[in-house]
């Protein structure tokens, strides 16, 4: 898995947030993040869409936010895809949502056979 935070024109800031600069000029370039967070391996699924995966993962985990992930104990983050476009992201994520639940469980095992947490690799 790609280690986001060693590309040339990333510098990690403060609260481990990810900020690119882009390649000729000083600006900002935004991340969004397409993620899959299960309770097990082959547990339950959960697909959601942020601009800081850091942060969302440790609510997730944390169970700060009441909803489904807290109902099913979804900790897991098993996989996750960078977009530097919200709207991509968005349709993205909403792509995952009407998939079948194999194929996504195909998608997860494409990269993470062993439903690894992924969550250290990111934090």
């Amino acid at each position: 898995m790609l280690n986001l935070f060693q590309h040339p024109y990333t510098k990690l800031g403060c609260h481990a947030e990810l900020i690119q600069y882009h390649k000729y000029m000083r600006l900002p370039v935004r991340h969004y993040f397409v993620y899959i967070m299960a309770s097990k391996k082959h547990g339950t699924i959960y697909v959601g869409v942020t601009n800081h995966l850091v942060r969302r993962a440790i609510e997730h985990r944390l169970n700060l936010i009441d909803g489904f992930t807290k109902k099913y104990a979804i900790h897991m983050l098993v996989h996750y895809e960078l977009f530097t476009d919200i709207n991509l992201a968005i349709q993205r994520e909403k792509q995952l949502k009407n998939w079948h639940r194999q194929w996504k469980i195909n998608l997860i095992e494409a990269t993470n056979p062993e439903w690894n947490d992924l969550f250290p690799d990111v934090y």
